[in-house]
């Protein structure tokens, strides 16, 4: 039996936690006694009780932008309360991308919907003020490279692979196909197809082997702004 629960240091840390007889998978359960959770208009979860910290030592400033005058916490994170109760994290709000048209898109759950396909090691989705999302694809080579022998495409090198049009279709493709029950607007349109796997080395990945969004954004800048002809 697995319990999903969450909290920050800022919070004691513990918030919400699923109960061995009250539990639902996929959300990180319901709040302790005495603490309050909200989810604000933009969807940042919000929390207040005894267990939020009093202030950062010594930044007065970072605490007030923390803690509002009414003594919720602001969280960070992105998240919905469903009918039982039960909080479920869909994403952080630093991630959230919003588009040109004023669409606020949380890229992770599309993102791990995505890589649920073995074709997928990492998918980055971008779009920030854009007027569309796109991605940036780093495909699970391994899998790719056996499809494209069993469909007598050439391997040859992994740039030489990513480049031909058959395997550039199958991956928009494929794309298309798992984003299909999406709304129209957050829908990916363009992707791009990258040939080396994303490192902690190269500074792509967290020590717990979370990708650096920005800094995969600001690495391939040249690549996004070829996908919006911005280049």
């Amino acid at each position: 039996m697995i319990l999903e629960g969450y909290g920050l240091t800022e919070t004691s840390p513990v918030i919400t936690v699923n109960r061995p007889e009250d539990l639902k998978p996929g959300s990180v359960g319901k709040p302790l006694e005495n603490i309050e959770v909200k989810i604000a208009e933009d969807g940042e979860i919000l929390t207040r009780g005894p267990h939020v910290m009093e202030g950062y030592f010594n930044k007065p400033e970072a605490t007030a932008e923390a803690i509002d005058k009414d003594g919720w916490f602001h969280t960070g994170d992105i998240g919905i309360i469903d009918a039982q109760g039960f909080l479920i994290i869909t994403d952080r709000k630093k991630d959230i991308l919003v588009t040109s048209g004023g669409k606020n898109i949380a890229p992770q759950p599309i993102e791990n919907l995505i890589k649920t396909n073995p074709f997928f090691a990492e998918i980055v989705m971008v779009g920030n003020k854009r007027n569309f999302p796109a991605a940036l694809v780093v495909p699970n080579f391994d899998t790719l490279e056996k499809w494209a022998r069993a469909k007598g495409i050439g391997v040859g090198s992994r740039k030489d692979l990513i480049g031909k049009a058959e395997v550039r279709g199958h991956y928009e493709a494929l794309v298309n196909e798992l984003t299909k029950d999406l709304a129209q607007f957050e829908k990916i349109k363009k992707i791009a197809l990258l040939d080396k796997e994303f490192t902690l080395e190269a500074g792509e990945l967290t020590p717990t082997l979370k990708v650096k969004r920005r800094f995969v954004e600001q690495k391939y800048q040249a690549v996004i702004d070829d996908l919006y002809g911005t280049a």
